[in-house]
């Protein structure tokens, strides 16, 4: 594992800061497999789970924050309602080109948003992608993904715990919290819907959900497995939101039958 930087990247007339970290770059043969987190989420806020599935796959990692989140440069100004699949087609391709892997398939993990954005990214550009694990997607937006923000927001609130949280990860915590909660609570947004730009997926994919995921039912993972006929579909029992922290172990084992049959 390297030290973390700040990765300069120019999009959309802005100069931004990309907090970054390689992970076993010393394993140069193997494939890269690249971390994209939720919502809330950042570079540390994945904990060790991503050195511990590098070392399983005995493969190279990157662990990024999106702007907004972590210790890259904060949002200036509201998301659009569009802004995972603004992301998907304009971040994620200058950021992995600003690193040189213009020319390398990528292994996608993505959670929460960050599996729609892998979902996304793999339609749009399939070339680049060798394969992919959506943990607890978001295909289209249901009343309990609502019910979850709302209870996030009350949390938020009217409390210091989870601010207090979320502030040990993100240099600017209300612009982490706000970016994305504000998105998904603006009207209209219950309209937000992604299946019909998924046909182009290519890849095999795990699409993997906990069970007693407070943020989304099974239809989501469903609907990817309808979409793209190299799905595995897998439910994980006693498992909530966070399956990389609730049920690791399996999820590390069901990336490692993915990731063999995609190579």
């Amino acid at each position: 594992m390297t030290a973390s930087w700040l990765q300069p990247l120019h999009l959309e007339g802005r100069q931004l800061q990309i907090e970054s970290q390689w992970l076993s770059a010393e394993r140069r043969a193997r494939p890269l497999v690249v971390f994209l987190h939720e919502g809330l989420g950042s570079l540390s806020q994945w904990r060790e789970f991503p050195q511990r599935l590098c070392d399983a796959l005995q493969c190279r990692g990157l662990v990024f924050s999106r702007p907004g989140y972590g210790r890259s440069s904060v949002r200036n100004a509201a998301w659009p309602q569009d802004y995972l699949q603004r992301q998907a087609r304009e971040l994620l391709p200058a950021y992995f080109d600003a690193l040189g892997l213009q020319h390398e398939r990528l292994f996608l993990f993505g959670h929460s948003d960050g599996a729609s954005l892998a979902l996304l990214f793999a339609a749009a550009y399939p070339a680049r992608v060798r394969g992919l694990v959506a943990m607890a997607p978001h295909l289209f937006v249901e009343p309990m993904t609502i019910a979850g923000l709302r209870r996030a927001k009350a949390a938020f609130e009217s409390g210091r715990s989870l601010r207090a949280a979320l502030a040990r990860h993100h240099a600017d915590v209300d612009s982490a919290f706000y970016g994305w909660n504000d998105a998904w609570l603006r009207p209209g947004f219950e309209q937000w819907n992604i299946e019909a730009e998924l046909q182009g997926l290519a890849c095999p994919v795990l699409a993997l959900q906990g069970v007693d995921d407070e943020y989304g039912s099974l239809a989501q993972i469903e609907a990817v497995g309808r979409i793209h006929a190299g799905t595995r579909v897998v439910a994980l029992a006693d498992c909530g939101h966070s399956p990389q922290r609730d049920q690791a172990e399996r999820v590390i084992a069901e990336t490692r039958l993915s990731f063999e049959a995609a190579r």
